[in-house]
């Protein structure tokens, strides 16, 4: 192992893995002590197992409080959706998994496919800063987004509200249309939120070590046992690079 790589990313001696708690296909248990289980920190406890390093998951309830901590010397790497405005401050790898993410639409709704609702007067409701908030933030034009700090009020507020569309990955989505008769999930996606694993910028040899490792976790099968072993469903091993 390089020693630039295991200087960059495990500076302490422990990798300090940023953990996403908010994503319930990415951490989906608990172990005895409250630590998070899922795809997500096994991920992170194979690159610790490559670097021959302890692995220490630091937990953060939503992924803009994950992004926001770079610099900060609070983790080594950080596993979250990749997305440019993050990409300005860590430096990511290709995918490792994918999500769809799509809209709900109310009972009787007229809006039958996703490019209708980017259309004024449609009001969106979404999980602020999620990977697919800050996806529409740069990508519609006419519709109005409502934003709210979590997955359960995003969908109080959508129904609540009277709004005519929810944004959420697939798989949340499938529980929330079953708590609201005639409600309709669209088909199709307006994008797949890439997982990917970061670091800060500037540490151009832990960069390309986790790029080659995540690539290798997609080709050996690695992710995909996760996915399996974790009994996730609407989570697809990322593409290759």
């Amino acid at each position: 192992m390089d020693a630039d790589i295991k200087a960059q990313l495990a500076p302490t001696g422990v990798l300090r893995a940023g953990i996403n708690m908010s994503n319930f296909l990415l951490v989906n248990s608990r172990d005895a002590a409250g630590g998070p289980q899922g795809v997500s920190p096994g991920m992170a406890a194979a690159i610790a197992s490559r670097l021959g390093v302890p692995v220490r998951y630091v937990p953060y309830p939503r992924p803009g409080e994950l992004a926001d901590a770079v610099g900060r010397d609070e983790w080594d790497i950080g596993l979250i959706g990749a997305e440019p405005q993050r990409a300005e401050r860590i430096a990511f790898t290709a995918a490792y998994a994918q999500i769809e993410a799509t809209y709900l639409v109310p009972a009787g709704s007229p809006i039958t496919a996703i490019d209708q609702v980017d259309r004024p007067g449609i009001r969106i409701a979404v999980t602020a800063r999620s990977a697919y908030d800050l996806w529409l933030e740069r990508n519609i034009r006419h519709a109005t987004l409502t934003r709210t700090d979590s997955l359960d009020s995003a969908c109080e507020v959508f129904m609540a509200n009277g709004l005519e569309a929810l944004a959420g990955l697939r798989p949340r989505l499938l529980s929330d249309v079953a708590k609201l008769p005639g409600a309709r999930i669209l088909a199709g996606e307006f994008t797949a939120v890439q997982q990917a694993i970061g670091t800060a910028r500037g540490n151009t040899a832990a960069a390309a070590f986790l790029h080659e490792f995540v690539e290798e976790a997609k080709a050996s099968g690695l992710v995909a046992r996760l996915i399996a072993e974790h009994g996730v469903n609407g989570l697809s091993v990322g593409d290759a690079a």
